[in-house]
Order: C-alpha cells, then sequence, then structure tokens
C-alpha cells in the first residue's frame, strides 16, 4: 500500500478540548521524519474548516527557542518603531566573513529575511533596544515572553521559548491583521514572508536552526493560501547529531507532508 493509503488507514479522530475545532492526529507522518533521523512534530491549521493536522501533539505544545523564525516579529517590531525606514532600507555589510557568502553583503530588510541573515537582524534589535523589544513581546504574548539573555542573541541561545502551537496561533493572528501593529506593518511583513507562487498557490514562510545549544533544533513555519483557504503550519525537529541533511530536512519534511495532504503538488 502507497504511504498516502497508509496515512489515511491510520487518522484518528479526536475533538479539541475547550474549543470546537477538529483535530486529526496523523500517526504515519512519523516515516517522513524517520527518513531523516530526526525527532519531530507538525501542526497545521485548516482556517475553512476549523481543522487541526497533528503529528506528535506532546511536542507541538512544548516550547523551543525559535531561532529565526523569530526574524517575522522583529521585523515586525522594527517597522512599528520606525528604526528602519521600511522594508527596503539597505544596511551596509561590514566586511566581516559571517560564514555564508549570500551574508556576506549589503542587506535590506527584504534580502535579509529570505536569506535569515542574522546580523541585520542582529542590528535591528539594538536600534529597537531591550524596553522597546520586551514590551512588544509581552503585548505581542510571544511564547514565553521571557528575553532574558543578549538583546542581539536572546532568540538563538536566550530564555525565549515558543511551542509550534503558539507559532500557528502567532502566523494566524499576523494574517488576520489581530497583532498590536499597524495594518501596513503588517501588510508588509506579510509580503516580505512570500517565498513561492504559483498560479495555484502562494507560499508565505519562515526557517529557524538552534545551533548555540544542544540538541539542535530546526524549524519551518508559514502559511499555504490555495482555493480561497489558509492553512497556517509548523514543524519542528531536533538531533544531537546533526549531519548534512538537518540543514534542509525541516523544509524538506514540511513540503513532503504539505503534498501527503493534497496541499502542494507531487
Amino acid at each position: 500500500m502507497s504511504r498516502r493509503g497508509l496515512l489515511l488507514l491510520s487518522l484518528v479522530m479526536l475533538v479539541c478540548t475547550g474549543c470546537g475545532s477538529r483535530v486529526i492526529e496523523h500517526a504515519d507522518f512519523a516515516p517522513f521524519f524517520d527518513e531523516y533521523g530526526v525527532e519531530g512534530a507538525f501542526i497545521l491549521y485548516d482556517r475553512s474548516a476549523d481543522t487541526y493536522h497533528i503529528f506528535n501533539p506532546e511536542r507541538c505544545r512544548a516550547s523551543f527557542l525559535p531561532a529565526s523564525t523569530f526574524k517575522i516579529l522583529n521585523s515586525l517590531i522594527a517597522l512599528e518603531t520606525g528604526v528602519i525606514e521600511d522594508e527596503n532600507e539597505v544596511f551596509p555589510w561590514d566586511g566581516s566573513d559571517y560564514g555564508f557568502a549570500e551574508w556576506n553583503t549589503d542587506h535590506s530588510m527584504r534580502t535579509a529575511i529570505q536569506v535569515s541573515a542574522v546580523w541585520f537582524y542582529q542590528e535591528l534589535a539594538r536600534r529597537i533596544g531591550f524596553a522597546r523589544m520586551q514590551d512588544y513581546v509581552t503585548q505581542v504574548g510571544y511564547g514565553n515572553r521571557d528575553i532574558t539573555g543578549n538583546l542581539d542573541s536572546f532568540w538563538l541561545d536566550g530564555a525565549l521559548r515558543i511551542s509550534p502551537e503558539e507559532q500557528v496561533a502567532f502566523l494566524q493572528r499576523l494574517y488576520e491583521d489581530a497583532l498590536p501593529f499597524s495594518d501596513e506593518t503588517m501588510a508588509t511583513v506579510r509580503d516580505i514572508l512570500v517565498v513561492e507562487e504559483t498560479a495555484d498557490y502562494r507560499l508565505s514562510a519562515k526557517s529557524g536552526w538552534v545551533t548555540r545549544v544542544e540538541p539542535q533544533i530546526g524549524w519551518y513555519v508559514g502559511y499555504l493560501e490555495r482555493d480561497g483557504n489558509v492553512y497556517f503550519f509548523a514543524a519542528n525537529i531536533e538531533t544531537s547529531r546533526p549531519d548534512e541533511r538537518f540543514g534542509p530536512a525541516k523544509i524538506a519534511i514540511t513540503r513532503a507532508l504539505l503534498r501527503t495532504l493534497g496541499l502542494l503538488p507531487q
């Protein structure tokens, strides 16, 4: 039997306690993670059907460093506070070798978020300052709201933690203009998050990779628009023995699951 056939046979139908949403637990998503030798979790919210598709519900409720997925909120705060003129203002590269060729160049917010240039967002954080950063993290209710650590790296190695469930809720609020930012700010950030657009769908997403603490954590969070509907998702993976496959695994697994759910073409 095909993997999709096994998946359909193994669906476990549950009821979301206290929220009325339907929850479908997908036990047979496990092989997608096993293929890369990682532990992981996946959650997707189908807005029109008011249905959650979940693999590893316990891990979906657990909290982890957000790594570069925090760039979504960092972008919102930077634009709202005016520490950057707009998404196209260019910050000059300081000439340092940051380990990735695509980082070693001048960047705007629009280009920096696409290649996840850490130095650019560290500069934004320093311009924002601790007080304003904490204020907005608290207003948004982002994860555990704890930005203890270095101002320009707390999302990489500090105390901030967020769960896959919370990532999905945050993205839904961004999409629905329900965060404490201007409509213009939220529209701009939605625009720079688009990673793929075809005649059939538009995919907006941000990756993240925790490398400074053990075990290493990978993220891929975002939403898919198609057929008049929106699907919000968060994938989270973990390994104590990263190899060359770990970096791309988070995106590869997510896309495979979206294909299995019939949301991306095979």
